[in-house]
Formats: C-alpha cells, sequence, structure tokens
C-alpha cells in the first residue's frame, strides 16, 4: 500500500501564505489610501482654526468686539491695533524702536492688512506660501516685542518668560510654514482651483 497522504484543498501552507499575504497586502494599502486623506483633513482643519485666530484678532481690534480691545476703542473708531501694545514693550534690543513706532499709521494699516491678508488665506487655502512668508516675520516681530530670552525687564522686575526660545509665536510660525510646504489648501479649500490658474502657474511663490 502505497503512504501517500492526499492534502484536502485549501490546507497547503504555500496557498495559506499566498491567501495571507493578499489579505495584508490588501488592508497594508487600505491604510496607505486612507493615511493621507487622514492626514489632509487634519492639515485642513488646522488651517481653519489658524485663519479663525487671525481673523478673530482682526475683527476684535478693528471693531472693538469687547475682548483684547474694548468697545469704542477699535480701529474704526479713531483707536490704535498698535499703540498700547508696542509702547509697553520692555525689553529686549528693539524696545526703543517698538516704542517709536507704537500707533503709527502706516504700522498700523501693516499689522492689520497681515491679520487680514493672512486669515483669508488660510481660511481659502490660497497663497499659503506668501501667508507663510508674511506669517513669520510678524511672529518674528512680536517675539522681538516680548523677548522671551530677558529674565528681566528693563524696570529690573522678573519677565515671567516661560521660555526663553520658543513660545506661541515660534509655533505659529511653524504652523503656517508646515502648512504651505503640504499645501494645505487643497482639502475643504480652493487650493486646487488657486493652483490650475495660468498666473499661480507660472509663478511658484504664488501658491
Amino acid at each position: 500500500m502505497a503512504l501517500h497522504q492526499h492534502r484536502q484543498p485549501g490546507t497547503s501552507f504555500a496557498g495559506w501564505r499566498k491567501v495571507t499575504s493578499a489579505t495584508t497586502s490588501s488592508d497594508s494599502t487600505t491604510d496607505e489610501l486612507a493615511a493621507p486623506l487622514a492626514v489632509a483633513r487634519i492639515a485642513a482643519t488646522t488651517r481653519l482654526l489658524t485663519s479663525l485666530t487671525f481673523l478673530w484678532a482682526f475683527g476684535d481690534k478693528a471693531f472693538g468686539w469687547g475682548y483684547a480691545t474694548p468697545a469704542g476703542k477699535g480701529w474704526i473708531d479713531g483707536g490704535s491695533p498698535t499703540k498700547g501694545f508696542l509702547s509697553h514693550v520692555a525689553a529686549g534690543p528693539l524696545e526703543g524702536t517698538f516704542h517709536a513706532w507704537a500707533g503709527a499709521a502706516w504700522v498700523d494699516w501693516a499689522f492689520m492688512l497681515g491679520l487680514l491678508g493672512i486669515g483669508l488665506a488660510l481660511a481659502s487655502g490660497v497663497a499659503l506660501r506668501a501667508a507663510a512668508a508674511a506669517g513669520t516675520v510678524m511672529m518674528a516681530l512680536m517675539w522681538a516685542a516680548e523677548w522671551p530670552p530677558a529674565r528681566h525687564l528693563s524696570d529690573g522686575s522678573l519677565s515671567m518668560s516661560t521660555n526663553p526660545l520658543v513660545d506661541y509665536h515660534v509655533l505659529y510660525a511653524a504652523v503656517l510654514v508646515m502648512l504651505a510646504v503640504i499645501g494645505a489648501g487643497r482639502v475643504w479649500g480652493l487650493g486646487t482651483v488657486w493652483r490650475s490658474l495660468p498666473l499661480v502657474r507660472r509663478n511658484g511663490w504664488l501658491l
């Protein structure tokens, strides 16, 4: 009698490995397809939240909504959106410069247009590179005005700085650059349409 063992269909280890490999590959492919979409949606959410930060600051300073800017003290009421902050700068090598700039019309206009422009760019998902560049400059100037490295203010009191290097201004700048680099305006925004415009395609800095 021949000692030959017949294997039942589907019990082959080689076949099992193939089936398992195919299943694993399918799951992996699904994960790879889902991950970029999830990341894109998280980036879009971050973009929209950041836009609200800039747009709220513009609205409060322009119209005096009673939060950081008291009612009746808004820009449209004749108030200055920069005088209060810059005139109270009390540390850093640019202290005198910021005091001289406080309340100047050109500074008010540059600051407010910057807030509005960056906020609208983030909200719509267009011109994120320009928004990142402008936002980084703005955050750098605000960082210099607060001057976190100082342990003491010019009057000798403690600065109460929580971190001498990395504060929220640095984080905002990093977020703006990240959103521009990954093209975060293409999900829940007009980024795709914007990128298709001939003018934008010819001028990469407009992306």
